[in-house]
């Protein structure tokens, strides 16, 4: 069976920190590529950061610079540090694996900024 279980999201004021985690169980974590999405309200989902298996990264251009990616294949985990958040970085955040035509997703993480 496979698992994504996102963890540390909160509530949190602007300009503050917070790491989300993703624990992945059922899958072979390090041939996935992984990724962070995010669903604010009344917007459509959108891709927050990737990271392929061979460590390359990629952000939404609202992101760059404040949001890190990273993995850890030890832990079959995927994270995602978030600095100078923002009111507009509001929503939840999901955990997303895709390899070929095999895609899975986390329930989610709620993340709430206030100004």
């Amino acid at each position: 069976q496979v698992q994504l279980v996102e963890s540390g999201g909160g509530l949190v004021q602007a300009g503050g920190s917070l790491r989300l985690s993703c624990a992945t169980s059922g899958i072979i974590f390090s041939i996935h590529t992984m990724a962070w999405y995010r669903l604010a309200p009344g917007k459509q989902r959108e891709l927050v950061a990737t990271i392929t298996t061979g460590g390359a990264t990629n952000y939404a251009d609202s992101v760059k610079g404040r949001f890190t990616i990273s993995r850890d294949n030890a832990k079959n985990t995927v994270y995602l540090q978030m600095n100078s958040l923002k009111p507009k970085d509001t929503g939840v955040y999901s955990c997303n694996a895709r390899r070929q035509f095999d895609e899975y997703w986390g329930q989610g993480t709620q993340v709430t900024v206030s100004s």
